[in-house]
């Protein structure tokens, strides 16, 4: 019957789901955030952006700055076994980026930091999904269990010095580095799909912050 019910509300391509009127739930250290039912509030934007359609900036994975292109060579943790991270302080002994080399806790400080494989699963699996167009922008309209909404803009990534897939493609970083691969764990979207991925660090891509 949920189902159905969902299926009823989506009126000529107008978003109609049972939600909470649009807004935000607080702000903290300057920066509004939007309580989605889930074990973590989610930010209303994108780090680096002014709106929720905004793009926002890239980062390689443990990196806390931009750069003019990405690659392999350019990137500390490009390839770096668990224990190399664990040695050089990359990540705590929960296994995820410590707030040094976490990029939204070094922009946004505060209780600001990225969310975890955990998390962005949690979001990927508990929220109903919806793609649509914000001021152009092409993303997804993500309700949570409570009826509280964020928009996740698709803004491609960031390969060397070119951005590529935006519009089609979103690609966000979490804080938990996949250790069978030496690589580090996204999700990854498009009209048709989200998935969680295990990625090359070395790419740009987006980061959405949360906070407890």
């Amino acid at each position: 019957m949920k189902k159905i019910y969902l299926i009823m509300t989506l009126v000529c391509g107008m978003l109609m789901v049972s939600c909470k009127p649009e807004g935000v739930d607080g702000k903290h250290h300057g920066h509004e955030y939007v309580d989605l039912g889930l074990s973590v509030k989610w930010a209303t934007c994108n780090l680096g952006a002014s709106s929720s359609d905004d793009y926002g900036h890239y980062f390689a994975w443990g990196e806390t700055t931009t750069k003019e292109s990405y690659s392999e060579e350019n990137c500390p943790t490009f390839e770096l076994s668990y224990s190399q991270l664990q040695s050089q302080g990359y990540i705590d002994d929960k296994g995820n980026l410590t707030e040094e080399y976490d990029a939204a806790t070094s922009n946004w400080g505060g209780d600001w930091r990225m969310p975890t494989y955990d998390e962005l699963n949690e979001l990927r699996k508990e929220c109903t999904w919806i793609w649509t167009t914000s001021s152009g922008v092409n993303g997804y309209t993500i309700v949570g269990p409570n009826g509280g909404t964020i928009f996740l803009p698709a803004a491609g990534n960031r390969g060397m010095s070119s951005l590529s897939n935006d519009g089609k493609l979103g690609h966000y970083w979490s804080s938990t580095p996949d250790f069978s691969y030496d690589n580090s764990y996204s999700i990854r979207f498009t009209s048709g799909a989200r998935n969680m991925c295990s990625d090359g660090r070395n790419s740009g891509k987006s980061i959405r912050p949360v906070m407890e």
